[in-house]
């Protein structure tokens, strides 16, 4: 895909591996999808880079790492509508008691009841960016009203020193923030007791936004229940009290693993560094904001 664009030379690299030559030349560099590899290690041998282009949406194992006077862009606009349908997906299974009937299945029991429904819910959606629009997006044909939070206040978008008093007004509050300083442990003991009762909360950001002492502690009262695709710690080990918490589904971190993801992203990354060569910013330069 990168071939593809003018004035561009495409070096592959082997993350743990010595650069090749041609890299020592490179101006961008592209980092494997999530590497859990040291970015400054590569850095130091690239005396002429100019841009860091994310494969992923999240940036926190590079902000702060990146050499002095390096962009860094994030790859925005090719996960999100797959990390909605996630959420979508995470919402009817516990609304629609699908777990329950499969348990049900698998022992043979023909359990018919009645269960919620996702139609006419309100769900809070705190992280206004390219996750939080398209979770709005998908929401809406379901009958579902959906409200974004953002870190300031703007046209359609709540400030984030609104959250006390929306809080107990949503049925479902699904977490869509990047993780910084500012929204470690966001949702903490205080956040959830200002939820309503029966509320569910949905983290599809990352794991150190929730405050998980203060989540298991409403999930075993059963007062809320939860949706995680990520946790603190990840993974989880294999005797943490989250694989056995009552009211909540856990999947592994796969929100936007899925078919078609890295033709996706490298989308995204070959039309942010078609405009770096044209001379002008990527449009996902990070900022701070959400």
């Amino acid at each position: 895909m990168l071939s593809r664009v003018d004035g561009v030379r495409p070096v592959r690299y082997v993350p743990g591996e010595p650069l090749p030559a041609e890299a020592a030349r490179a101006e961008v560099l592209v980092p494997k999808f999530l590497a859990g590899t040291d970015p400054r290690d590569v850095f130091a041998q690239l005396p002429d880079l100019r841009l860091v282009q994310l494969l992923s949406a999240g940036a926190e194992n590079f902000v702060g790492r990146v050499p002095d006077g390096v962009l860094l862009s994030t790859c925005r606009g090719a996960h999100g509508g797959s990390t909605a349908e996630w959420a979508i997906g995470a919402l009817l299974a516990i609304y629609r008691d699908l777990l329950v009937f499969e348990r049900a299945r698998a022992e043979g029991r023909w359990d018919y009841h009645t269960t919620d429904t996702l139609q006419d819910k309100k769900v809070l959606i705190v992280g206004a960016g390219d996750l939080g629009q398209q979770l709005r997006r998908r929401l809406e044909p379901f009958d579902a009203t959906a409200t974004l939070v953002g870190r300031t206040a703007r046209e359609g978008v709540h400030g984030i020193d609104e959250l006390p008093a929306l809080l107990p007004e949503f049925d479902a509050v699904v977490i869509f923030t990047p993780i910084t300083d500012e929204t470690r442990h966001l949702v903490d003991a205080k956040f959830l007791a200002a939820m309503k009762d029966g509320a569910i909360l949905v983290n599809g950001a990352r794991g150190p936004v929730v405050d998980t002492d203060a989540l298991l502690a409403e999930l075993t009262s059963g007062r809320l229940r939860a949706a995680l695709d990520v946790t603190d710690p990840e993974p989880l080990p294999a005797d943490h009290p989250l694989w056995t918490a009552p009211g909540l589904l856990l999947t592994p971190h796969v929100a936007g693993s899925c078919t078609g993801s890295l033709q996706r992203a490298y989308a995204v990354v070959a039309a942010e560094v078609a405009r770096f060569v044209a001379g002008e910013n990527p449009r996902n330069l990070v900022t701070g904001s959400y």
